[in-house]
């Protein structure tokens, strides 16, 4: 699911509590390993940083993207 307002920019993704506690306590190599990909795909969307909410996580991104530019991750 994508979000946009005024000022943010996030994808949420939702996932049990077992793994986005495991997600969570590498959270600084994923986001370096999303970004890393991303801009191989030469993508101008980044992720600027991942929280946990009660859906699963929220990823905040410097523009808004689209579910075809995340398609690359998967």
């Amino acid at each position: 699911m994508t979000m946009k307002g005024p000022s943010r920019k996030q994808i949420i993704v939702p996932m049990s509590i077992e793994n986005n506690n495991i997600f969570m306590r590498n959270l600084a190599t994923h986001v370096v390993n999303i970004n890393r990909l991303l801009k191989n795909a030469k993508s101008k969307v980044l992720v600027d940083y991942i929280h946990s909410d009660p859906l699963g996580i929220s990823v905040i991104t410097n523009k808004v993207s689209l579910q075809s530019n995340l398609q690359i991750t998967d």
